[in-house]
């Protein structure tokens, strides 16, 4: 099957992780990505561990797994763009290519003659995607950004973790870096639309794609509630705030987690558990009135689930259509059968590490298919190769640029 992007290059110069997974995401569609990076360290994330990668034989290295995660698909060329020979080279890559993609803060690059304007008068077709903290403009455009500084200030840690006046209450961030990953993917949303537009105008154009704003954006119902009700709705801890039952409930041999969305899913709970006086109780008739009485419901649904195991539990709600599931590890996951039978972890072959596993792009086509070529590279893996191959370098041109620093 072909792959959606095989006609595209990008030259990506992104680390960490919200950068790098926009462009994993165009390489796992096709594209040819050229990553840049500076020469011996590389990426800032290689060094972001532990854990570290091991070899084929069990020997631990010096490569992080944080790297692994978002880097497959890359052809590394390491080049010192500080250098005006190094940014010439990537000038000289920019004139046929399709997308940029950088994650520095605003105005870095155009000292190094690598901004947008700069780029744009090489390649008017080019798409030019910067990720940053804050975004190009705004009193917090200058701010360096991290994950955990946008899941604070766009409002994530005021509804995650529980109420203030209960035990261990207070703000809790998500345990994965939520504001890279939205912001990674807004990033290949807004390529993919640029690379439309462009079939129509002939023209590139630059992209602004922000942590704070992709973060902020995800707050979805909180964010509606207050906007358009007034109505902040607060740390829940394991409750939904607009929904019940609908949350962690204990089992004779675990947990169990439990989602009622609606009237109807609560009757089939009712039911199922052997309890049909639930279903015209007036404390739990209707969604509001269980909300209202979240404590009274969470208690009766506790007694109801005594001697219950989890295996039994999963099983009787789910053949009765009412949402139940275990509360997975990644080792549970690892060994699920609808994780192994849709084929959600993917590897690749690198050449030091061995066989790297990773999950596969979220997405299934018809009639097109991702493609999971290149493990993560070694830095300046692909340096030869690409200043050879595809620019035309000769080798002493090569090793010239090696005595000197720019590669």
């Amino acid at each position: 099957m072909s792959t959606p992007l095989s006609n595209i290059r990008v030259i990506d110069m992104t680390r960490v992780v919200a950068g790098p997974l926009s462009t994993q995401i165009l390489g796992d569609l096709g594209a040819d990505i050229v990553k840049i990076e500076r020469p011996v360290t590389g990426d800032d994330s290689r060094q972001v561990g532990p854990p570290w990668m091991k070899d084929p034989d069990g020997n631990e290295t010096a490569q992080s797994t944080y790297y692994q995660s978002v880097n497959r698909n890359k052809r590394s060329v390491a080049v010192n763009f500080a250098d005006p020979e190094g940014a010439e080279i990537i000038r000289e890559l920019i004139k046929d290519a399709d997308v940029f993609v950088e994650n520095f803060r605003p105005g870095t690059l155009d000292k190094y003659g690598l901004g947008y304007e700069q780029l744009k008068a090489l390649n008017p077709r080019l798409i030019y995607c910067s990720v940053t903290g804050f975004g190009q403009t705004g009193p917090y455009s200058d701010r360096s950004g991290y994950d955990y500084l946008a899941q604070a200030m766009a409002g994530v840690l005021s509804v995650t973790g529980h109420p203030d006046d209960q035990p261990n209450g207070g703000p809790v961030r998500v345990g994965v870096p939520l504001a890279d990953i939205l912001a990674g993917q807004q990033a290949a949303i807004g390529v993919l639309a640029a690379l439309q537009s462009r079939v129509t105008s002939g023209r590139g154009q630059w992209l602004d794609v922000s942590l704070f704003g992709s973060q902020f954006a995800a707050m979805a119902n909180p964010l509606s509630a207050w906007v358009n009700a007034g109505k902040l709705i607060g740390r829940t801890g394991n409750d939904h705030p607009s929904a019940a039952p609908y949350g962690i409930y204990e089992v004779e041999d675990g947990f169990v987690l439990i989602a009622t969305f609606n009237d109807r899913e609560f009757g089939r709970l009712a039911e199922a558990l052997g309890h049909p006086e639930w279903i015209t109780d007036p404390r739990f008739a209707r969604n509001g009135d269980r909300v209202n009485n979240r404590s009274a419901l969470k208690a009766a649904v506790r007694d109801a689930l005594q001697g219950r195991t989890r295996a039994e539990l999963i099983e009787s709600l789910n053949r009765a259509k009412v949402s139940c599931g275990p509360i997975n590890t990644l080792a549970d996951l690892e060994q699920d059968p609808h994780v192994q039978s849709t084929g959600m972890i993917v590897a690749t072959e690198h050449p030091k590490l061995g066989t790297l596993r990773g999950a596969a792009l979220p997405v299934r086509f018809s009639e097109d298919s991702p493609s999971y070529r290149l493990a993560p590279p070694e830095v300046g893996e692909h340096t030869d190769e690409v200043l050879t191959r595809d620019m035309g370098y000769a080798p002493d041109r090569l090793a010239e640029l090696r005595r000197k620093g720019v590669l």
